[in-house]
């Protein structure tokens, strides 16, 4: 249903840092880049990150979130890890989540600008 997704932050360099670690593991990279914006995808951009005046401010209880696909239970691993290298704060460690669905798997983080972003995958172990 959504074609593409656009974030707006402070620090563009900063955010380029930790999304570019960040995404790896999911198979994702930055696949355009000038010095006001980074587009992340596959094959086509579908994560835009903005260099803006004022970006959203954090606020944990909006509900708000991203949630990207992940392609295994060690690339939500890896993500978290990484996101967690570069800046990122743990904001739930990988792990089941039963209570979403049984083989439901994520890690949730929160990005330098106060993003909440999350990688799964659901499969079995």
């Amino acid at each position: 249903m959504i074609d593409h997704l656009s974030i707006g932050v402070g620090d563009i360099a900063l955010a380029r840092r930790f999304y570019d670690a960040a995404l790896a593991p999911l198979g994702y990279r930055c696949l355009s880049a000038d010095a006001g914006s980074l587009g992340y995808g596959d094959e086509t951009v579908r994560f835009w990150v903005l260099k803006v005046a004022r970006p959203v401010p954090a606020d944990p209880e909006s509900g708000l979130h991203v949630c990207l696909t992940a392609p295994s239970r060690a690339s939500v691993d890896a993500f978290h890890a990484a996101a967690l290298r570069t800046g990122g704060t743990d904001n739930g460690r990988p792990g089941v989540r039963a209570d979403y669905a049984p083989d439901y798997y994520a890690a949730f983080v929160i990005d330098p600008d106060g993003y909440r972003i999350e990688a799964y995958c659901k499969q079995a172990p």
